[in-house]
């Protein structure tokens, strides 16, 4: 049984108990984080620290705990858990009071619970095999910047994925790709320029995703930031996409249509490999 962390008591995982009142059970009034683990370590802490800062931020939720503390509840996690690869899950809500549609006074305290999941990271079948997507319109709400726990419709559009046989979907908006669903998403077009949507209220602005453009550059690879439609994703000569469980995975297919030859692209498959020596090389 796990050893989860809730509201300053680490516990097992049948103690945990969060309020019904919790505004993140009645309103989705919450942020999360997903940080990986390789080797005992963590991935890319600091860039997740900072973006829950900033979803903090745009949603006036206090802190619940300065990073120092969320480094140290994190270390405590893997330790206790003894987990080598897999993901810590953090969430902060606005905490618990009587339901109601305005937010509670200003000194309602946040709640905070973390907890960890075994998972196959490094050595993910995918990422031999590459992903088939198909793409579904992107009806979620317009501040997909904040990552929010108001995770309904990307659920619904994986699952429908899952049931048309796929992996995923790529969701989109007015005939352009905006991200997959729990992932940013990438081509690499005819003349060899990786493209991905620049960042806005459109997507999530994901730890991975500055992390892969940072060292595409720096590899001499071209790197656009625009929109990409539906039709040029098609015709690419490579598709993927990453985030902090998935690194970096090749799309092969698209709405039923191969991707290249059809086979994991040659510049996805590098920037995976890279991706995965600087994480482990900077890992706290």
């Amino acid at each position: 049984m796990r050893t989860v962390y809730v509201n300053g008591v680490f516990c097992p995982e049948n103690q945990g108990v969060v309020s019904i009142f919790d505004r993140g059970f009645l309103f989705a009034d919450g942020v999360y984080e997903v940080t990986s683990v390789l080797d005992g370590k963590l991935i890319d802490f600091s860039g997740h620290m900072a973006r829950l800062r900033r979803s903090m931020a745009e949603l006036a939720i206090p802190a619940p705990a300065s990073e120092d503390e969320l480094l140290s509840i994190h270390r405590q996690l893997v330790d206790k858990n003894a987990l080598s690869e897999g993901l810590i899950y953090m969430q902060v809500s606005r905490g618990a009071a009587d339901r109601d549609f305005l937010f509670p006074p200003e000194d309602t305290r946040a709640s905070l619970v973390l907890f960890t999941q075994t998972a196959q990271l490094r050595d993910r079948p995918a990422a031999k095999t590459g992903l088939r997507v198909v793409t579904l319109p992107d009806l979620r709400w317009a501040r997909r910047d904040i990552k929010t726990v108001q995770l309904l419709y990307p659920s619904m559009a994986k699952t429908e994925a899952k049931r048309r046989g796929v992996d995923d979907a790529w969701l989109v908006e007015d005939g352009f790709v905006t991200e997959g669903t729990s992932n940013n998403a990438y081509i690499v077009n005819a003349g060899g320029t990786l493209v991905t949507r620049p960042l806005s209220h459109a997507i999530l602005p994901g730890i991975t995703r500055s992390a892969v453009l940072r060292l595409a550059a720096e590899t001499g690879l071209a790197v656009e930031e625009r929109p990409f439609s539906v039709e040029e994703a098609l015709a690419a000569r490579e598709a993927f996409i990453t985030s902090a469980s998935s690194f970096v995975l090749p799309v092969v297919e698209i709405d039923g249509r191969k991707i290249g030859d059809g086979t994991p692209g040659e510049i996805a498959q590098r920037l995976r490999v890279i991706y995965i020596e600087e994480a482990l090389r900077t890992a706290v």
